[in-house]
């Protein structure tokens, strides 16, 4: 949320009562639902405030490091920092397939957004010792561009479930995409567009694995923005035509050229008798 954004609400409240309370219970779910990036202090890089890195209180794990992020959620700031437990971390087996697809997904997201970020949990199964039994993880993308000076800011936030079922030797992807842009230069213009899709690749070895399922993401995410932007395209030919009515309720065209049949005076006098 822009600093702007926080200083007007609390004007229009005029209580800072009421503005702290309601700030504690809304900031949280707002920076979970956006996927927040936050630098941690101590040089030990950004977290992802997510409800899949949620530990307890206002904790925050961050499996890249291993380590605990403490966040003020209305500040939108890193207090301090944690390692993470044993507890807290998968089995060394389900780390090797965790670590793997971050270091895909990290290549990926360089290349396709400048100014994103990515995590990698294990939301299932994180006690797994090894092969015979199922685990899951989630990859979430989040990449924000704030522009107000310009009057525009954009997101994207993408989140894949793979569900890695060693019995049938089957990763299964689950996507939900979510773009949203807001223009708001003399207007307000807000783009909010949702998309989900599936997949599956063959159980493999942490690398080839992380590669495939890289892939699959890519490609995905690349076709998605394809169709986007030719419905951008289409929006004056299209869209923007169809909001608009071809033909007045009376299904003719308008007599631009003879308007004195509409005369509302004659008309009204006609109806009441007047003049006659």
């Amino acid at each position: 949320m822009l600093p702007q954004a926080k200083s007007n609400l609390k004007s229009v409240l005029n209580n800072d009562d009421v503005y702290d309370e309601a700030a504690s219970e809304a900031f949280p779910v707002y920076n979970k639902s956006h996927m927040i990036c936050l630098e941690m202090p101590g040089r030990f890089g950004d977290v992802l405030v997510t409800s899949y890195g949620e530990l307890q209180g206002n904790e925050y794990l961050d499996p890249k490091t291993a380590q605990v992020a403490i966040v003020d959620h209305v500040k939108q700031v890193c207090t301090e920092v944690r390692p993470a437990t044993d507890e807290e971390l998968p089995t060394p087996y389900v780390e090797e397939y965790r670590c793997a697809l971050e270091a895909e997904m990290l290549k990926y997201v360089s290349e396709a957004y400048p100014k994103g970020s990515c995590s990698v949990y294990c939301i299932n199964g994180k006690d797994v010792e090894g092969p015979g039994n199922d685990f899951e993880l989630v990859a979430v993308i989040s990449a924000a561009r704030l522009s107000p000076q310009n009057f525009c800011t954009g997101s994207w936030r993408s989140i894949w479930n793979i569900e890695c079922k060693d019995d049938i030797q089957v990763l299964e992807l689950k996507g939900k995409l979510q773009v949203g842009a807001h223009y708001f230069e003399e207007g307000n213009v807000q783009l909010d567009a949702k998309h989900e899709c599936r997949d599956s690749t063959m159980f493999q070895s942490p690398d080839d694995g992380a590669i495939a399922i890289a892939s699959l993401i890519r490609h995905h995410e690349t076709e998605y923005l394809a169709s986007l932007e030719a419905s951008y395209l289409n929006l004056p030919d299209a869209t923007f035509k169809d909001l608009r009515r071809k033909l007045p309720v009376t299904r003719t065209l308008f007599p631009w050229h003879s308007t004195s049949q509409f005369n509302l005076t004659r008309e009204i006098s006609k109806e009441l008798g007047i003049g006659k």
